[in-house]
């Protein structure tokens, strides 16, 4: 039978109060089995978390619209190619969505009836990237993985810059750590299995932008249909619409997620670790008919058209084995350890954004 889409998912927030609250009370285990079944249902939850304000997103947003407005050779001061782009901007045009050359993907594509296609990317994407690393890092000593962990580029005309991301970042962190924590709960694993796992791990904090006064046509592509690499993916809200997820039954959905709650996608390191019970979700950003109302509105009101995702990713430490803690036997066969750095330089290298 075919499913048809489900128009919009609205998520309703996983509350993360009760488990800072008390993290043995029933409330706490409940929402944290809530946790592990939507993870494994939908790749995707949305999360009230005290500690993240709508206040501290709006000042993020607003911070990388000015940014993005700068001309385009002040943007490309901030470009590091000779470090994969894993820090300071990626130029549009540049990162290319792991299905246009995997053909596992697109006979992926071609089993899914045509409610629930995406639109199949054919080449590079059209958003910009900032990458900024967050959180302690491994010293030289201590780890093999040396050039996915470096220090952050800030833009000289931006002496905020670092405040504004570092604070928007500590928001996301705190609250992917919790998740990570209620997650094991949930699987019946101890508390700090992914957590601890995650310490020292090279997070970044990724937003994307696509100038909507160029790219603002209805079905225009902006990050084709992917899945992360990472462990945890968490988004604030972004002020355009265009974001749909793919459910592990196979159906597309477009996500609106509550004021004030942040999105979290499992990726590919999720994955490993729970031997497929949870999928890296798949996900593309296609300007909708919402996002055309959007700019509308937005020309009229005279706001900023670049498209900004608040994304962070969540790692897994790169020197950490990414084997996994649940599972039969025959799961776990599928997925063999494998290195967190080796995991992550084996995926930039299919997305075009790590030269050997």
């Amino acid at each position: 039978a075919t499913k048809m889409i489900k128009s919009t998912l609205n998520m309703l927030p996983i509350d993360v109060a009760v488990f800072l609250d008390d993290p043995s009370s029933e409330a706490s285990i409940a929402e944290c089995k809530k946790v592990a079944l939507q993870l494994h249902e939908r790749s995707a939850l949305a999360v009230r978390d005290p500690r993240v304000t709508f206040e501290d997103n709006a000042i993020f947003l607003d911070t990388l619209e000015k940014y993005f407005e700068l001309p385009l050779e002040t943007k490309l001061r901030d470009s590091r190619p000779q470090h994969h782009f894993q820090v300071g901007t990626t130029p549009e045009g540049q990162e290319t969505p792991l299905c246009v050359a995997n053909p596992e993907c697109h006979d992926l594509i071609d089993t899914m009836d045509d409610n629930n296609k995406p639109i199949p990317p054919l080449g590079p994407d059209v958003k910009w990237r900032y990458f900024h690393p967050y959180g302690e890092r491994p010293t030289a000593e201590e780890t093999n993985f040396s050039s996915l962990n470096l220090p952050p580029v800030c833009p000289e005309e931006f002496p905020e810059w670092k405040d504004v991301l570092d604070t928007w970042a500590s928001k996301l962190y705190n609250a992917s750590i919790t998740l990570a924590q209620m997650l094991a709960v949930g699987l019946d694993l101890p508390v700090n299995t992914f957590s601890d796992m995650m310490f020292k791990g090279p997070h970044l904090l990724a937003p994307t932008a696509s100038d909507l006064s160029k790219y603002g046509t209805e079905g225009q592509i902006l990050a084709g249909f992917h899945q992360d690499l990472n462990f945890m993916t968490l988004h604030g809200k972004s002020r355009y619409s265009g974001l749909d997820i793919w459910l592990r039954d196979g159906s597309k959905t477009r996500v609106s997620i509550p004021d004030g709650s942040i999105l979290i996608q499992a990726g590919m390191q999720m994955e490993i670790l729970t031997a497929g019970h949870i999928k890296a979700g798949y996900h593309q950003v296609v300007i909708n008919s919402r996002t055309v109302e959007q700019i509308a509105e937005s020309k009229e009101a005279n706001r900023s058209l670049w498209r900004i995702s608040s994304t962070m990713f969540n790692h897994i430490a790169s020197d950490e084995l990414l084997t996994p803690k649940i599972g039969s036997e025959e799961e776990i066969s599928k997925y063999p350890p494998i290195l967190a750095g080796d995991h992550v330089a084996r995926e930039l290298d299919k997305i075009t954004l790590f030269s050997k």
